[in-house]
């Protein structure tokens, strides 16, 4: 029989899991096939585009403003430490849902590839994908949804305070951000180019950019030196330099 608080550690993790991971697999068919067009309004094409940069900023307001330390103080005081991950995980898989249910889709078509084109588009995406995946594995443990923190709690382990340690392996060898990077490759890999879809590119791209700085300054503040040193050798978003890390490369 379970506990009250592991049913609840557990109802978290599910909620989590299902509004984070569901979420990610609807961006993706976002992403891969256009807007769904399951609730569209009865409005003008620029009223549209309004509609669809107001949904974007909601959720770079919610997806960013949440992984900040100063938010996260403030909140503690509501939600333990280790449910942290996985309220932040259901948040942002509610209001990206929310984003791709109600994006209203636009008729002007700037850019349609066809034959060999269209399939380099596709072959792009699946390529970014791969790498994704790569750079995920190459973190090690990469707790999406905030389960290994909420379970270590239940089995009444504490988290132990060790000192910061900067991994730079696989794709970090070559750039300092290779989750933004084919996040980016994601965005750009459409055989279709329509109005909507640039507003889209063109936000999310701004969004993604000025976060991998802003996620800099926290990695200095946490690595130091190390990840100073880090920054002289490899390329932000770029890997134009080839996996020039090795020198930095850890186990």
């Amino acid at each position: 029989m379970l506990s009250a608080d592991q049913f609840k550690g557990h109802a978290v993790i599910i909620l989590a899991m299902l509004l984070g991971g569901g979420s990610l697999l609807l961006f993706a068919g976002f992403l891969i096939a256009g807007p769904f067009s399951l609730i569209c309004w009865n409005i003008s094409e620029p009223q549209a585009l309004l509609s669809d940069a107001l949904l974007s900023t909601v959720f770079f307001l919610q997806h960013s403003g949440m992984v900040r330390r100063s938010f996260r103080r403030w909140l503690s005081s509501t939600i333990p430490g280790h449910y942290y991950s996985a309220a932040y995980a259901i948040a942002s898989g509610a209001v990206l849902t929310a984003v791709v249910l109600l994006w209203q889709p636009s008729h002007t078509i700037l850019f349609q590839s066809q034959g060999f084109w269209r399939v380099a588009f596709h072959a792009a995406f699946l390529l970014a994908a791969s790498g994704f995946v790569w750079a995920v594995r190459a973190l090690g443990t990469f707790d999406l949804f905030g389960r290994i923190a909420i379970l270590s709690h239940l089995a009444g382990l504490r988290d132990q305070q060790q000192a910061p340690h900067l991994l730079v392996r696989g794709p970090y060898l070559w750039i300092r951000h290779p989750l933004y990077f084919f996040t980016l490759v994601f965005i750009w890999a459409t055989p279709s180019l329509s109005s909507d879809r640039l507003l889209f590119n063109l936000l999310w791209t701004f969004w993604i950019v000025l976060g991998a700085y802003l996620e800099e300054k926290d990695l200095v503040a946490k690595f130091g030196e190390t990840y100073r040193q880090y920054q002289e050798t490899v390329p932000m978003l770029l890997p134009w330099r080839g996996p020039v890390g090795r020198s930095l490369e850890t186990s």
